[in-house]
């Protein structure tokens, strides 16, 4: 009887030994508190996906996936509109959001482009969640970033992460603070080289009875 167990009972330790590999995926997400959550089940279709594989002492994660191509239209709609490179506005989105509609931050930013409650106010956004309307407000807010610091992209950054105060408070210069030099660099990194900087000329329309804003590069007559 004993021989019998002895043989089965070593392969099972040696089993439970041997190093395997494991597969499996890790969605993020942050909650209405602004806590970092993980679960093996995703919470719906925005999430961030992760591909997790390791052995009995490791654990790699990875990302897996591509970025959204789901808002491309708004984005392309409202960086046309303003002159704001189509490249630079998703790269802000993936760093503000990670292109999920309803994330909140601990400040209280909201959506896709992160809108503060106030800068929200400001440019008529009645539903921040709304990705058409966050869009539209993130882009003519960050059109306006670029216009105050001479089409500098980085100052721009700075000021969209930091605040347009702390850029102004040294010397209109990336503030020293290591998620503002961070992010920077790293929407720059993603939204690849800046063109040389073009003329853009600032149009106001009449149409309706009300003043319709446009930008361009071409001289208006």
């Amino acid at each position: 009887m004993r021989s019998r167990v002895l043989p089965t009972l070593v392969a099972t330790i040696v089993a439970l030994a041997t190093p395997c590999v494991v597969q499996a995926q890790i969605y993020t997400w942050r909650d209405t508190g602004g806590n970092l959550v993980l679960s093996d089940h995703p919470k719906d279709s925005t999430q961030r996906t992760y591909a997790v594989v390791g052995t009995s002492g490791e654990i790699r994660a990875t990302r897996v996936g591509k970025r959204t191509t789901t808002y491309d239209s708004i984005i392309d709609q409202h960086a046309t509109q303003h002159g704001v490179r189509s490249d630079l506005v998703r790269a802000v989105i993936q760093a503000e959001s990670a292109f999920n509609p309803t994330a909140r931050s601990v400040k209280g930013a909201m959506g896709l482009m992160q809108l503060m409650p106030a800068t929200a106010v400001a440019y008529g956004v009645t539903n921040a969640y709304d990705p058409a309307e966050n869009i539209r407000a993130g882009v003519a807010y960050l059109r306006g970033l670029l216009d105050r610091y001479s089409q500098n992209e980085e100052l721009a950054l700075a000021a969209y992460n930091a605040g347009p105060t702390a850029v102004e408070k040294y010397g209109r210069a990336v503030p020293p603070y290591r998620e503002t030099k961070n992010y920077v660099a790293k929407i720059q990194k993603n939204a690849g080289s800046s063109p040389a900087p073009l003329r853009v000329y600032k149009v106001v329309e009449i149409q309706d009875g009300r003043e319709v804003v446009r930008y361009t590069n071409t001289p208006p007559k």
